[in-house]
């Protein structure tokens, strides 16, 4: 299975295949707009800027799944996002990661990289870091700063 097989529902909703992301170098990343981890948003922004027009996306998948810590609607998560961090990139519906209703992506993604915690998502702010080919190749912990790894990302452009 290939992660351009996937199917994930945009911020409207609307279905939107992983498909239009084929030869991109992508960073998947889920967050919070509560937690100690949101300022990395900034960060965030800070590559997406730097690295887009090399052809990196991000897609954010908001989750409340650890501490309630990304609460409200979607368009309330987007709104304080672009306010608050000035977010441009990509940002789908909110998800599970763990568990029996975990988003059939987020179990690909597990499988591919586990972490220190083994295939289960520990936090908010876990990042998976997609090559052109689509495979994963990294991941991050939530406490690894978006500017960590900045290198990786354009070792992959």
């Amino acid at each position: 299975m290939s992660i351009y097989e996937f199917n994930v529902k945009d911020a409207k909703g609307n279905l939107v295949s992983l498909e239009q992301y084929r030869g991109k170098v992508l960073l998947i990343v889920n967050t919070a707009t509560g937690c100690g981890f949101t300022p990395q948003y900034a960060g965030l922004q800070k590559l997406y800027e730097d690295y887009h027009a090399q052809g990196f996306e991000i897609l954010d998948f908001p989750c409340n799944q650890f501490a309630g810590q990304a609460p409200g609607t979607i368009a309330e998560i987007t709104s304080f996002c672009q306010l608050k961090y000035h977010t441009t990139f990509s940002q789908f519906a909110k998800i599970k990661v763990n568990g029996k209703e975990a988003d059939p992506l987020y179990t690909f993604l597990k499988k591919a990289k586990k972490g220190d915690t083994g295939a289960r998502i520990s936090w908010n702010f876990t990042k998976f870091l997609v090559n052109r080919d689509g495979e994963i190749v990294k991941r991050f912990a939530p406490p690894v700063k978006p500017e960590e790894f900045a290198k990786d990302i354009k070792e992959l452009l």
